[in-house]
């Protein structure tokens, strides 16, 4: 085909799949990607007959997961395709027709979570070959939806508030996390009121209790409170949780799991005493005892951290024994309270986060420490990936999180050669990591848990 023959597109596009009901969809257009393709949740291989077909869910508007499109279609192929942050991984592929402007052809969709990405679909080259050349200065030229076009055509899809007054209970409503809890009770017709931890105060009476909010509005009619605390706020915010729960609101975690969680000793001691195996773990006062505190958890190399640290901050791995001597005696001459505690070396900065929700792990992931850190941590630069965990960490993740009454808790675990141990609970687990490592809705399953407690039928 000649040049003058090609239509000329932008580098963004919006496409329309007429099979799957989906009316417009924003694509990056991308030469330098093989094959295109779509943001896909809850991927479920499916038989019919002999064929394998492939159910997944589509959310078209990005920052925007309220709007659910299930999709159904037979399956084209099953590719092992490395990731932008170079993790390989099999993805399934499908053929469909899409249309840009007036014209509609097939094209191959890899099936991938684009939750990170700015594009729910990416248009690659071989879509674009023998039909388009790309214009990078521009964009919107087959197709140009406004605002309230958009807004026209999904505006079937967005559901009547019929159910329950959920509240979440945070400090960051941009948080990744919180906007997703939000956009999964409204996409299952709950209301959603998000407020914030440092905004509300409270009435203690004991005939008329109350909690109050910006300006003396009462807040008290809601069914079910999801806390999301940061460490911070631990105190003050398990204050309110127990005046919701005195209320009658239903607490997805309890104040009094929180406080537990966020008492690495207590925690500590709690595990131990169920017969949790952990890493070897000392505590001490003295200054005096350093030494003995070293040998007593096998000696250097190993992990001091702060008994108030989270996402990995205050948290040191000391090489050899004169430097643990000299950070512990640091750490105690200013009353700081710390836990030693052995390097599991054979782990090769690895570790397993479970999302425990109602007695079940519902996703896993396996993050790996970036280079130069001795601790796997997305925050600080590190990886993650979907992992099959083995039935014996999948007990004590479970085992680990009852132990504390959290019904949503995230477990990590590290693998050792003496098997799994326990590291630590979260009580207020993030979920954009395990969201993108394993394309599970963790968002709509807390607010199933929540439907489930409170025996709430749609």
């Amino acid at each position: 085909m000649e040049v003058k023959d090609l239509k000329i597109i932008g580098s963004e596009e919006w496409c329309v799949f007429n099979e799957f009901g989906i009316p417009a969809i924003k694509a990056r257009v991308d030469s330098g990607a093989k094959t295109s393709s779509i943001q896909a949740n809850n991927i479920k291989l499916i038989h019919k007959g002999i064929e394998e077909w492939v159910r997944f869910e589509v959310n078209p508007i990005q920052d925007n997961r309220s709007i659910i499109i299930t999709c159904e279609t037979k399956l084209h192929d099953k590719r092992v395709v490395k990731s932008s942050s170079g993790i390989s991984e099999q993805r399934f592929v499908i053929k469909t027709p899409v249309t840009l402007g007036d014209f509609t052809y097939d094209i191959e969709l890899t099936l991938a979570n684009r939750d990170a990405m700015e594009f729910r679909m990416l248009l690659g080259r071989e879509a674009l070959l023998d039909r388009y050349m790309v214009n990078p200065s521009t964009t919107y030229l087959e197709t140009n939806f406004t605002t309230e076009q958009i807004a026209e055509k999904y505006a079937p899809f967005i559901k009547e508030k019929s159910g329950l007054k959920i509240a979440l209970l945070a400090s960051n409503p941009e948080l990744y996390s919180n906007k997703r809890i939000v956009e999964a009770g409204i996409a299952r017709g709950h209301e959603m009121v998000f407020l914030n931890v440092e905004q509300a105060y409270m009435k203690l009476d004991a005939t008329e209790p109350e909690i109050r909010y910006r300006g003396g509005n009462i807040i008290d009619e809601f069914d079910a409170i999801i806390p999301r605390i940061r460490p911070s706020m631990t105190f003050y915010a398990c204050a309110l949780i127990r005046q919701f729960d005195s209320m009658g609101a239903f607490c997805l975690n309890t104040a009094e799991a929180i406080t537990q969680s966020r008492d690495k000793l207590l925690a500590t001691q709690l595990f131990a005493k169920h017969d949790i195996h952990i890493p070897i773990t000392g505590f001490a006062k003295s200054p005096l005892d350093t030494k003995d505190l070293i040998k007593m958890v096998n000696g250097a190399p190993l992990i001091i951290k702060l008994l108030e640290s989270t996402q990995g901050k205050g948290v040191v791995l000391a090489e050899t024994n004169k430097a643990a001597e000299s950070v512990i005696n640091a750490f105690k001459s200013v009353q700081t309270n710390i836990l030693v505690q052995e390097f599991i070396k054979e782990a090769n900065g690895q570790d397993i986060r479970c999302f425990v929700v109602n007695g079940k792990v519902v996703a896993s992931m396996q993050r790996q420490a970036a280079k130069g850190e001795f601790r796997a941590n997305i925050h600080q630069g590190g990886s993650a990936s979907k992992i099959k965990i083995t039935a014996e960490e999948r007990k004590l993740a479970i085992k680990a999180a009852k132990i504390l009454n959290l019904p949503v808790a995230g477990v990590d675990i590290i693998r050792s050669n003496k098997g799994p141990l326990l590291l630590e609970v979260n009580s207020s687990p993030g979920l954009e990591g395990i969201e993108n490592a394993t394309g599970l809705d963790i968002a709509n399953i807390m607010i199933e848990a929540i439907e489930k407690r409170l025996k709430f039928k749609r």
